[in-house]
């Protein structure tokens, strides 16, 4: 087991989720306590599920979750573009995070499978 703070999805996660924070706090007062909870909440629980991930000796669970959470998040986020309280370029921006996050939960899930 490698310590977690220094895995690259760990690290990747940390700055999606103080971004999250950031233009979370932009939202107007409608969508703030609601998406934006929901957000916030979200990019939380994927930061854990990548911690508990790397504690389990079978990680493909913890994976498939943070998997599944982060695509909550993506969803979340393209709401709050299309309801127009997230710019375009910030989307962009935290989808390519995302994706980059999606990329290394996939190849550490598939190298995990062959571990087990």
């Amino acid at each position: 087991m490698s310590k977690y703070s220094e895995l690259p999805v760990y690290k990747v996660t940390y700055d999606l989720m103080l971004e999250t924070y950031s233009v979370t706090s932009q939202f107007n007062r409608e969508y703030k306590y609601t998406i934006g909870e929901g957000l916030k909440l979200e990019v939380l629980d994927l930061f854990l599920l990548i911690y508990r991930a790397n504690r389990e000796l079978k990680k493909k669970k913890e994976l498939e979750r943070s998997l599944e959470s982060l695509e909550k998040l993506r969803l979340l986020f393209r709401i709050s573009k299309d309801l127009k309280v997230l710019s375009l370029k910030r989307f962009v921006l935290l989808n390519k995070k995302i994706e980059e996050i999606s990329k290394q939960l996939y190849s550490w899930k598939k190298f995990s499978t062959l571990q087990e």
